[in-house]
């Protein structure tokens, strides 16, 4: 546990990376949309909300990519190096998804910032109640900064050539999965499983995916090299 906590101590010192950073790119996009909609003089159910999932992203990235090596420095082995980071992003996760179910619940309460503008409550994902806002939100950043950390793990594993080959795997499975859906005519089987799924079975299927992509990453990152 101390060492855990040593490792959020250790992000801590670029503080603004973890914690101005996410707030100060979403609110810079909020206004940006604010100001569209205001021009536009209409109902703006945005979807821009998406910005601060591709921080935490980013931030898996750069989690190992750069902070790393010198985690290792310290003292810290590779898997409580990890896995505290995990720990200390996954608490964020669990704090910046509260301020965002409350920025919802402002939102709602001010017919969209009193220009019809939906930037906190994008339709079929976060249409519930607050606490399946918060929900939602805390698993799709852990899930969003756990996924990041692959692509700084498979660099550091197997260096550019490897990461090269992760990203075209992934591709590939989009684009086979995408041909045998639409060969099968699919789309509209799959829009109506996600219907019946909703926001919280989506939810815990994210939670669920997030886990094995926590435990493959634990299983890896003993091998990762600085």
């Amino acid at each position: 546990m101390t060492t855990w906590i040593n490792v959020a101590r250790y992000h801590l010192v670029n503080w603004v990376t973890y914690v101005v950073a996410p707030w100060a790119i979403l609110a810079f996009v909020f206004f940006v949309n604010l100001i569209i909609t205001v021009f536009q003089g209409g109902p703006n159910p945005t979807k821009a909300l998406i910005a601060i999932y591709a921080v935490f992203l980013f931030l898996g990235v750069l989690s190992i990519v750069r902070s790393l090596s010198f985690g290792l420095a310290l003292g810290m082995s590779r898997r409580s190096y990890y896995t505290g980071t995990v720990l200390f992003v996954v608490s964020l996760a669990a704090v910046y998804g509260l301020a965002l179910a409350l920025l919802q619940a402002i939102e709602r309460a001010t017919g969209g910032w009193g220009v019809k503008m939906y930037f906190f409550q994008p339709s079929y994902i976060f249409g519930g109640a607050w606490y399946l806002t918060w929900l939602t939100s805390f698993v799709g950043l852990a899930l969003l900064f756990i996924y990041g950390t692959w692509f700084g793990i498979v660099y550091r594993r197997w260096r550019l050539g490897g990461l090269v080959a992760f990203v075209i795997a992934q591709a590939t499975m989009v684009l086979v999965g995408a041909s045998v859906a639409t060969s099968n005519h699919a789309w509209g089987s799959i829009g109506h499983f996600s219907t019946v799924l909703g926001a919280a079975g989506l939810t815990g299927v994210s939670a669920a995916l997030t886990v094995g992509l926590l435990a493959g990453a634990c299983t890896i990152v003993r091998r990762v090299t600085v």
